[in-house]
């Protein structure tokens, strides 16, 4: 990622912390809509505290873009406890996705091409990331 996307990345999550309830339920609602093989990876879950974790996760991350190496062994230790739940490669998919029409919903016309493209970007990287941890021997 540029610097530039970083503060990107940044600048436009300052804008959804203040929405970060609503902006949860919007991506698990669309997340379950666009791809139902999710939706029993959360059946004992209260979907109201995971949003809570998951805008926590998400700022934790935004956050440390400029020091990846805060972020990453994080990202990778989630990865490996991720394969014991059951979640799959092709799901990063749809879970980057369902990010990226979340903010484009939580952020209007704030959320610019460029904007989008950072986005992109970020989760790219940590999905990746992510990915190969998730594919390391005993990573369950």
């Amino acid at each position: 990622m540029t610097p530039e996307q970083i503060t990107l990345v940044q600048e436009s999550f300052r804008n959804v912390f203040p929405i970060r309830d609503v902006a949860a339920k919007l991506f698990y609602d669309r997340l379950f809509e666009t791809d139902p093989s999710t939706r029993p990876l959360f059946t004992s879950t209260d979907l109201t505290e995971q949003g809570r974790k998951l805008m926590a996760t998400i700022g934790f991350v935004v956050t440390g873009l400029t020091r990846p190496e805060t972020i990453l062994p994080a990202a990778q230790s989630l990865a490996r406890r991720h394969v014991g739940y059951g979640v799959t490669e092709a799901q990063y998919g749809t879970v980057g996705a369902a990010l990226l029409w979340t903010l484009g919903q939580g952020l209007g016309e704030a959320f610019t091409p460029e904007v989008e493209s950072a986005w992109a970007a970020a989760y790219t990287l940590l999905s990746n990331v992510m990915i190969e941890a998730a594919r390391t021997p005993g990573a369950a």
